[in-house]
């Protein structure tokens, strides 16, 4: 009942100050001009983000949490949506915005939420000096991850609802209660959102908002598991597969064509659905449902034995594929694994 009780003070404490915050976004200019990449039509608002951030830790202080890690999540949530502001306002440069996240990172790890070992097969493997690396190179690529898939009303919100939602499956399965509890908050603070971000939006994430998104989620996935085995090492990566998926091939696909890391464009999976002839909401509502398969797959996963876990894994790397050549995130269209099904449908039929 408590629980219920946090996902529904959440919600509503969202859905209450919302219309404050769309106010105050078009009283001093925080709002999303339409650009050649930018899908709204008209100025947007964008201080979605800080609404969020604010419910969130109003929540999470009435319910007056025992352990020391709120307060990393508290605080780096401030600065990395403060970051996330400034750069909706005067667009900074990639390299000061990297900057402004290593230094965001820095306090969670400050108070020793790292990935300091794994235990692969029952053996212990400690990364030492590579444990904060390690450690930074997960949440820089978690953050930015949700950040790239922020294109298309409600888009990022719900696939951060769906990894919240997941992680906080697991942590019960785990009896992990603080890390289930911080995950409900957030769960009712995004969904309170989302009534005014769902198609069309009234209110976006902005910058701020996704890189926050993004930041409390790989601090609740360090802090979720933090016994990390080989394979639950994987469970955030598998929960946030389609904004990895997508920021991956994006890199690879810059990379293979000597364009920038950082250089925008409109070849991300949700407007690859698009010019696949999908509308806005239906591109939307599709990601969201290959989001909870890979959400169900990595429970799965987590409750698999070593050979269940095996198979789990070989039909997500398939399943990753597939989705990769339908959408062609490379843009070499090339398609050897559907050719193939289509090479054996085709025998079967014949």
């Amino acid at each position: 009942m408590y629980t219920l009780f946090l996902l529904l003070i959440s919600f509503l404490i969202a859905v209450i100050i919302m219309p404050l915050f769309i106010w105050i976004s078009k009283r001093y200019g925080f709002v999303d001009y339409p650009n050649f990449r930018r899908v709204n039509k008209k100025p947007i608002p964008h201080l979605g983000g800080a609404a969020i951030l604010i419910t969130f830790i109003t929540v999470l202080l009435i319910s007056r949490p025992i352990e020391v890690e709120y307060k990393p999540l508290i605080i780096g949530g401030i600065i990395i949506c403060l970051i996330g502001i400034i750069d909706d306002k005067f667009d900074l440069k990639p390299t000061i915005k990297f900057v402004g996240q290593l230094i965001t990172i820095a306090i969670p790890i400050s108070y020793g939420i790292v990935i300091d070992s794994i235990t692969p097969f029952g053996i212990e493997i400690e990364f030492g000096i590579f444990s904060i690396p390690i450690t930074v190179l997960w949440m820089v690529a978690i953050i930015n991850a949700i950040n790239i898939i922020d294109g298309l009303d409600g888009l990022a919100t719900g696939v951060s609802i769906i990894a919240l939602a997941s992680i906080g499956f697991i942590t019960i399965l785990q009896d992990n209660i603080f890390v289930m509890m911080i995950c409900v908050i957030m769960i009712g603070a995004c969904s309170g959102f989302l009534v005014y971000n769902f198609h069309p939006a009234k209110i976006f994430l902005g910058d701020n908002g996704a890189m926050m998104l993004g930041y409390i989620i790989s601090v609740v996935s360090l802090m979720g598991f933090k016994n990390i085995t080989l394979i639950s090492l994987f469970f955030p990566i598998i929960i946030l597969a389609v904004p990895f998926i997508d920021m991956m091939f994006a890199m690879l696909r810059r990379y293979r064509n000597n364009v920038s890391m950082v250089k925008a464009d409109r070849n991300h999976i949700h407007h690859r659905l698009q010019n696949m002839g999908y509308t806005h909401l239906e591109s939307v509502v599709l990601i969201y449902f290959i989001a909870v398969l890979y959400s169900a797959g990595s429970i799965i996963l987590y409750l698999s034995t070593v050979p269940g876990a095996v198979i789990i894994t070989i039909l997500l790397i398939l399943t990753t594929m597939i989705i990769v050549e339908s959408t062609n995130l490379l843009g070499d269209n090339k398609k050897p694994i559907l050719n193939f099904f289509k090479r054996i449908v085709h025998k079967i039929i014949s």
